[in-house]
């Protein structure tokens, strides 16, 4: 009974088909084309001979880098020391000598100050002459109204208006304020001192051009005259001269010191 059953079974299965032959003639298909091995990844094992060639010629490449490298570093170390050691070569073997002979060179000076110029403006300072300087006491009561300092005879003035100096220089205040005057005259008072000179000329007009036909700087040029201390005495110039329109100045010598 169970052997029937079995041969009913087999009967039931289908029948596997047989591998049929080739037709003669007929094309055979074509083989399949292998593809490229892939990049080989860092630890992945090598199978195939075309991935052992790729990483030796990576590998000689990495080493010809390291070595153009080496070489490149070992060149410029030896360029940079025969740089450093060139004059020691070129001079040769060198004596220390006993005694160095070093010259000791005095330190630098601190730059010259102008003592002597803030003197002369200091001075300049204390002696600035003002037009409040009441001059009437001091001036000599004759027709021309001269003036000498305390000390100075009356024959200094006398010789002054004969002509007994030549002038040696000019001041002309002609078309200045009254302002402008004064500082040039200063001015010209000090250089002239400073200069060696002894009798200059002041000329301060007639005031034939001015309002009330009167000098506006005959006053103020006697008032500033007598505040200068190089001043010795003036008087008003001859008519040669100048006459009204001028005075002639009297400056104290210059004392040089003899060293």
């Amino acid at each position: 009974m169970a052997q029937k059953k079995a041969v009913a079974k087999a009967a039931m299965r289908p029948a596997r088909p047989t591998p049929s032959a080739p037709t003669p003639g007929a094309n055979p298909a074509p083989p399949r084309r292998r593809a490229p091995p892939a990049p080989r990844r860092a630890g992945e094992r090598i199978t195939q001979l075309q991935d052992l060639a790729t990483v030796a010629r990576r590998l000689r490449e990495e080493q010809e880098r390291r070595e153009a490298e080496d070489k490149a570093r070992r060149e410029a170390a030896a360029r940079a020391e025969a740089e450093r050691h060139l004059f020691s070569r070129s001079v040769g073997p060198v004596i220390p000598l006993r005694n160095p002979n070093v010259a000791r060179l005095r330190k630098h000076l601190p730059p010259p100050l102008p003592v002597q110029h803030w003197l002369d403006e200091e001075r300049v300072l204390m002696e600035s002459i003002s037009d409040d300087f009441d001059v009437s006491t001091l001036l000599d009561t004759d027709d021309q109204l001269s003036f000498r300092r305390p000390g100075i005879g009356v024959e200094v003035t006398r010789r002054l208006r004969s002509g007994h100096w030549s002038i040696q220089r000019q001041l002309d205040l002609h078309g200045l304020r009254v302002d402008e005057a004064r500082e040039a005259l200063g001015s010209f008072i000090r250089q002239a001192h400073k200069s060696g000179l002894r009798c200059v000329r002041v000329v301060h007009g007639k005031g034939l051009g001015s309002p009330g036909k009167s000098p506006v700087l005959k006053s103020r040029v006697q008032r500033w005259l007598v505040q200068k201390n190089e001043v010795l005495a003036f008087v008003q110039a001859r008519p040669m001269d100048g006459g009204a329109g001028a005075l002639v100045v009297l400056l104290q010598p210059v004392l040089h010191r003899h060293s």
